[in-house]
């Protein structure tokens, strides 16, 4: 099986990539929120860690946690387990990504040393081009980028999928996709975090009959513990695994999602499926204070706005600061990152990303010495660039590591809330709205209040901007590896649990952090609901911030530890979201 999918990816994919040379919990934690947590951990042999005495599993669902679990127990390494995870959230998590989206896959292979990421991201179709989304006068046309099918980019997560599973995994892709066609074809429970994103998207999934059949229960939002069944989907993953990519890219299945597409207003084409291209990029690597940290490259913007953070932050003694010098500090380092974000960062096969620039020494030596411990720096002075505002997690993240120390962190994607809302009839695939990354009209805020410029506009074939960071931590004594959902402000979320991973603190730490976000504009600080004690407000508030509590708190981190020194492995999820995680012996 593992040659016939090597030839069925060759023939589907002819050149498929190119590759590019204070600590701060919730107040008090009481008991019952560290026992969601979900920390699990386990102690080895007296000689150390050469390799992880356990394996590790942390997502955003328990099914598709129990799902990587299953295939590190069938002797499958974290390749094959990602592969599981990823399909398997596709499934019992489709608000937040699926086989109609993408996302990237952050990797270490044990073996070699060899780290890369995996880029699955959605490309624009053939027929795109700037102004797709715009009037004749210049207006944004409303929700064309957010709703329906020509929201859509072409999805990259199948391709993503055989591409791990023929390269990097040990198993057949039948294997690894089994628990997620089980979880399609059987059905899976509704629980009270899908009913809420299935009520808020409600409205646009009773437009389209395959997607109010699927997700509602007879037009309303489903109770929790209703039974979600996606035959269709189960089908299709079926197929995908016995044949590889042409199952999804090309023939019968291609033709109906193309027909379903266009009779619905959509723009794509045969050829724009036949065409999908999986990349493999490098990583972006920096260093902070001994942490060699590993991170996401452009397409995602990730790597290089925590990598500027990181670098003005070190010009700080931030462990001999009062608390709330450090937030400010840390805040002030955010706004000077963030505003690179908006001007200069892309796909970096369409627009060349000034990317040696961004991370130079003694440009982010410039930025740091513009901080004043003592004042909030007014946005305006720093350049007149306009801002955005964000919200949002619709988007899924876990960590794996096996025995061997193969490691990924995979965050995938629909963008929105189930994604354009849109499934081609009889396909079973729930459609991204990733379209709505790119800068539609230059300055204008997207869904998540993000705005872009030339680097982003939109283009045929080209990925659109992400904010999606999956991240790997590495010192001489431990490995983390994590990332989170929540729009742009998944960047300074992973800073704030990189910051506090060198203070010393495990997983269960970085997923409970108090979160606080500045992305140069607005002008303001966003924190999360209770993220700010009122004397904090008050005091960053004299040094010159306004300040804005969200309405809820945010994000869903998920994240593995490997102690080097013991070989003990720890694990932990989210508190605010309903994931699980996993620290086990496969076949045991």
């Amino acid at each position: 099986m593992k040659l016939a999918l090597r030839g069925a990816l060759r023939r589907s994919f002819p050149s498929p990539f190119q590759r590019e040379g204070g600590h701060f919990l919730w107040g008090r934690l009481q008991p019952a929120v560290l026992a969601v947590l979900l920390v699990f951990s386990a102690a080895v042999a007296a000689h150390g860690g050469d390799h992880p005495a356990q394996a590790a599993v942390a997502s955003a669902h328990p099914l598709a946690t129990e799902a990587g679990i299953e295939i590190l127990n069938a002797g499958g390494n974290a390749f094959d387990a990602a592969i599981a995870v990823s399909a398997a959230l596709g499934v019992v998590e489709p608000n937040s990504s699926g086989f109609g989206g993408g996302g990237f896959w952050l990797v270490h292979r044990a073996s070699d040393g060899k780290q890369l990421m995996i880029d699955a991201r959605e490309t624009a179709p053939g027929a795109a081009f700037r102004r797709l989304y715009l009037n004749p006068d210049d207006s944004v046309i409303e929700n064309a980028s957010r709703e329906g099918p020509l929201s859509a980019g072409i999805p990259g997560l199948a391709a993503g999928l055989a591409w791990l599973a023929e390269y990097y995994g040990k198993l057949p892709l039948e294997a690894s996709l089994a628990p997620a066609i089980r979880y399609a074809k059987q059905g899976f429970p509704v629980t009270p975090g899908l009913q809420q994103m299935t009520r808020i998207r409600q409205k646009l999934l009773l437009r389209y009959p395959d997607s109010a059949k699927t997700f509602l229960d007879k037009g309303e939002v489903p109770a929790p513990g209703f039974t979600i069944v996606q035959k269709d989907l189960g089908r299709l993953i079926e197929e995908f695994a016995v044949r590889g990519p042409d199952a999804f890219y090309r023939g019968e299945f291609a033709q109906k999602l193309v027909s379903g597409v266009r009779a619905a207003g959509g723009n794509w084409t045969e050829q724009d499926l036949a065409g999908y291209r999986v990349r493999e990029r490098n990583p972006i690597v920096t260093q902070y204070r001994g942490i060699r940290v590993v991170s996401a490259p452009p397409p995602s913007s990730g790597g290089i706005v925590l990598g500027q953070a990181l670098a003005i932050l070190s010009a700080f003694d931030l462990g001999n600061m009062d608390h709330v010098t450090r937030m400010h500090v840390i805040i002030e380092a955010m706004r000077r990152a963030y505003r690179d974000r908006a001007v200069y960062l892309g796909d970096p096969d369409f627009v060349k990303v000034p990317e040696r620039r961004l991370l130079d020494h003694d440009y982010l030596a410039g930025l740091a010495i513009t901080i004043d411990p003592k004042r909030a720096t007014p946005s305006v002075e720093l350049g007149d660039t306009p801002g955005w505002d964000t919200a949002g997690d619709q988007t899924t993240h876990f960590s794996i590591i096996d025995t061997e120390g193969n490691r990924v962190g995979g965050t995938l994607s629909i963008n929105l809330p189930f994604g354009s809302g849109f499934i081609p009839p009889g396909t079973g695939v729930l459609l991204n709205d990733e379209m709505d990354d790119f800068a539609i009209k230059p300055a204008t805020p997207n869904a998540y209040g993000l705005i872009g410029f030339g680097a982003n506009e939109v283009a045929a074939g080209k990925r659109p901007l992400s904010s999606m960071t999956p991240t790997f931590l590495e010192t001489d004594d431990r490995i983390g590896i994590l990332g989170t959902p929540g729009g742009s402000r998944i960047i300074s979320m992973v800073l704030l649990a990189t910051l506090d991973f060198e203070r010393g603190h495990g997983p269960e730490s970085w997923v409970s952090y108090r979160r606080f976000h500045h992305q140069y504009q607005p002008d303001e600080v966003t924190f999360e609901q209770g993220g700010l004690t009122e004397p904090e407000q008050e005091k960053l508030k004299a040094l010159g911030h306004t300040l804005k509590e969200a309405a809820w708190r945010y994000g869903d981190m998920h994240a593995v530890m490997w102690d080097r020194r013991t070989g003990f492995v720890s694990a932990a999820s989210d508190p605010r979201g309903e994931g699980k995680a996993a620290v086990f012996s496969p076949g045991r």
